[in-house]
């Protein structure tokens, strides 16, 4: 339940980085304004001594994220996205963060699949054998299916994860608010989105079953991509707790020796990993969302496997259009029509000065083009990026974040197996594909045949509505209600004067 009765976890947050080091580090690379940082240390220093201590191998923020448990690793990753929220040092720093713990025992693994299947392993199963992966969420066995005599993984959520994360997300949404409160110029970026769409995608990961479903529906899409595929679903072997895949053989990306030694053309591939993306978003609306190296395998026929279809991205036409139209400006430097694409899509407020940003957009993209590719740094770039978006007041586009997160991760995949490789360059064919095939006379000739079915379907309809819309419009605005303080801000206000006198006493 949200509320200030989640400030315990808030306090022992605090206490945690603390701690570990890691608070001031945090407040630093987050830019942070007084007021957040006098929040931040009374909320942690005093009570320092209830953090946890983490890892003293790992860099301070690292260390704070990994001891405070799998919700806030899960965090600590989609911040890694965030840039224009953490800075990018840090934001850079949070890549690297592992999405793991010690596995839990087979035993539980086994009493979980019984549970949720309603059948004893071993009629499923031949060999369900110890995990051979553990993630903040799940663990990863691989088995035989009894049916079918063929090799499968079967992943099993971690026994009490459901309620864990709750606990710690209804935290997220009190600091969220918390934030906007004292520092209203964070709500260009909508903290509380930004925790919305961290629930959603967490909530997504907590029932397997939405996850087989989402495999399918990517297997469905690319059944005739070639060089790519989706390992088959066992359906009467998965459950709400238990997920059962082919087993899949293969060389993971992020082995880039074995890559080269096992013969793969890496240019090549790099090309392939960057396209493929691109044309499961364009193409379908549909992609995967965590495509790092981990996710990724070269099979054997030389293939490239997708694997953990926990966290998937969409965007609806529309917005894929104006993604299109805003890549395809860039490639062709047509800044001008960049900024209109903006505009048109209501990114950018209309009293903004479409020209002058037009030159900002020019300021962002000709420092690109002309230089090799380990030449840019990506991190400066960024860093003129947000401070351009913040300049003429764009919010979050919480729709983009896992595109925009998902493109940087694949981008870092193809450069890990072609270090020169051009982002732009790679991603110029798909992108011409898909302006050539959805914004030319047959694209919209599509649409309007779509409006008029829609048109058709409501027409009966639409007098009725036509009127009560007109009714509606012309009703008198009802009086505005009084506003009142919520309840919560009188305990948090009580908390945190509670924290200062403890801070004060200890001084004293």
């Amino acid at each position: 339940m949200r509320g200030p009765h989640n400030l315990w976890r808030l306090v022992r947050t605090g206490a945690t980085f603390e701690r570990t080091g890691a608070m001031a580090q945090a407040l630093e690379a987050m830019d942070a304004p007084p007021a957040i940082r006098v929040v931040a240390r009374i909320l942690g220093w005093p009570f320092q001594w209830l953090g946890h201590k983490g890892d003293p191998t790992q860099p301070p923020v690292l260390r704070a994220l990994t001891a405070l448990g799998p919700a806030y690793i899960k965090f600590g990753q989609l911040l890694s996205t965030r840039p224009d929220i953490v800075g990018p040092d840090l934001a850079r720093e949070l890549t690297v963060l592992q999405d793991s713990l010690p596995p839990f025992p087979v035993a539980e693994a086994r009493a979980a699949i019984e549970r949720d299947l309603g059948q004893p392993v071993d009629a499923i199963f031949e060999d369900l054998g110890p995990p051979v992966a553990a993630a903040s969420l799940a663990q990863v066995h691989r088995a035989i299916l009894r049916a079918t005599g063929r090799p499968v993984a079967v992943k099993v959520l971690r026994p009490g994860i459901e309620r864990a994360f709750l606990r710690d997300v209804d935290a997220f949404w009190l600091a969220a608010r918390m934030v906007e409160i004292f520092a209203p110029f964070t709500r260009r970026l909508r903290p509380r989105a930004v925790i919305a769409h961290f629930e959603g995608v967490v909530q997504g990961e907590l029932d397997l079953r939405m996850e087989a479903a989402a495999a399918a529906e990517f297997a469905a899409n690319a059944a005739d991509d070639p060089g790519f595929r989706v390992p088959a679903i066992a359906w009467g072997a998965s459950g709400r707790r238990v997920l059962t895949l082919e087993w899949v053989e293969g060389v993971p990306l992020g082995d880039v020796p074995a890559l080269a030694a096992s013969g793969a053309d890496l240019v090549a591939l790099s090309e392939r990993v960057i396209q493929t993306f691109l044309t499961h978003a364009l193409r379908d609306g549909f992609f995967h969302a965590d495509m790092h190296q981990g996710n990724l395998k070269l099979g054997p026929d030389g293939a490239l496997v997708a694997l953990d279809f926990g966290i998937m991205g969409r965007i609806d036409p529309y917005t894929r259009r104006v993604y299109a139209e805003i890549l395809m400006g860039f490639l062709r430097r047509d800044y001008r029509r960049v900024a209109e694409v903006h505009f048109e899509a209501g990114y950018v407020p209309r009293d903004q000065d479409m020209e002058a940003f037009a030159q900002a957009l020019r300021s962002i993209g000709e420092p690109i083009f002309g230089q090799d590719a380990t030449q840019i740094s990506m991190a400066r770039l960024l860093a003129h990026l947000f401070e351009v978006t913040e300049h003429f007041g764009m919010e979050t586009r919480t729709e983009l974040i896992l595109l925009q997160r998902t493109m940087v991760v694949v981008e870092g995949v193809g450069r890990s197996l072609n270090p020169a490789m051009n982002m732009w360059e790679t991603a110029r064919p798909v992108v011409t594909a898909y302006i050539a095939s959805n914004l030319g006379p047959q694209a919209m000739a599509r649409s309007l045949a779509a409006t008029l079915r829609v048109l058709s379907r409501f027409g009966p309809q639409l007098p009725h509505m036509t009127e009560a819309a007109l009714v509606r419009l012309n009703a008198a605005p009802p009086p505005p209600e009084p506003r009142r303080t919520p309840g919560w801000v009188y305990g948090l206000a009580g908390a945190l004067l509670g924290a200062a006198l403890v801070a004060l006493g200890t001084l004293l």
